[in-house]
């Protein structure tokens, strides 16, 4: 079906497909909080009201994303647009794949759009890259046992190799601590690490803040958008601890596995977002193909 749609989109220049995600915690205006209010009252599922998805592109290269003749529109009213093709195709694989009825809460995509486009925080670029770094003062990684030996070396062992990478990626020192203060970022590191979020645009940040608040790891993070680990590594380094206790002591029957697949997904979709956030050229036909 998707293959269809991208051959009807390089034939007719059009497409269809939809999604929406919220983000909250700021405090502004009057109208900030009736965006916030619009989005927490957003139906989780909904009966499928449409039958096809496409996509079409727009006045300055930005692409619509279209369900029957209806153009899609953000939870606060907006236009949905994305900045290029590989992106809208992304998202309007979301809205295609959906049975009967819609199932918002899987469509990580969409959501990310939703907040990007609508921003209903209200939040600037350098808010958003500080609430980052605050994430690497109670890094996952940084913080490490004494106790059971079992675990201290489980901790060494996948988390040194890790962190090691980190600081000898971006000339930094991070370091990590037993003490419930945990380690004392050098200022030096937080801007370095300050100066490299800033190079990003506001989508891919809006995405890269989304893995970060997942893995709870700015360090996981680099490495996942760096492609140093793959999602299911930073995933499982960002529960190391959860995961030696079930080995220890077993865990509850399919919980564990539904919270592990559902931590990839979001994780997984927050990396695709950076990635596709930051492409500007069109999608090729090989990969539409493939």
């Amino acid at each position: 079906m998707l293959r269809n749609i991208c051959r009807h989109h390089r034939q007719f220049g059009q497409v269809i497909w939809p999604f929406a995600f919220p983000q909250a915690q700021y405090v502004p205006s009057l109208s900030t909080h009736l965006q916030k209010a619009s989005y927490a009252s957003a139906t989780t599922e909904r009966k499928k009201f449409y039958e096809n998805v496409s996509i079409s592109q727009v006045e300055g290269g930005l692409f619509e994303i279209n369900l029957d003749k209806r153009k899609l529109k953000t939870p606060g009213g907006k236009l949905f647009t994305v900045p290029n093709e590989a992106l809208a195709i992304a998202v309007a694989t979301e809205w295609d794949v959906q049975k009967d009825t819609l199932k918002f809460y899987t469509m990580h995509l969409t959501t990310l759009c939703n907040t990007a486009l609508d921003n209903p925080t209200q939040r600037t670029k350098g808010q958003m890259i500080s609430a980052a770094l605050k994430f690497l003062e109670t890094d996952t990684i940084c913080y490490r046992v004494e106790e059971p030996p079992g675990l201290v070396e489980l901790q060494r062992n996948e988390w040194d190799p890790v962190m090691n990478w980190i600081e000898e990626r971006y000339s930094v020192v991070i370091g990590s601590s037993a003490s419930i203060m945990g380690p004392q970022i050098p200022e030096e590191t937080k801007e370095t690490f300050c100066q490299h979020l800033n190079s990003y645009n506001f989508w891919s940040l809006t995405g890269l803040e989304y893995v970060i608040t997942q893995l709870k790891s700015l360090v996981l993070s680099f490495g996942l958008i760096d492609r140093h680990l793959s999602v299911e590594q930073a995933v499982l380094l960002s529960r190391l601890e959860e995961e030696y206790q079930i080995q220890r002591w077993g865990n509850v029957e399919w919980v564990h596995d539904y919270d592990m697949y559902e931590l990839r997904a979001r994780t997984a979709a927050g990396a695709m977002f950076v990635h596709l956030s930051s492409e500007s050229t069109a999608v090729k036909r090989k990969i539409l193909q493939d």
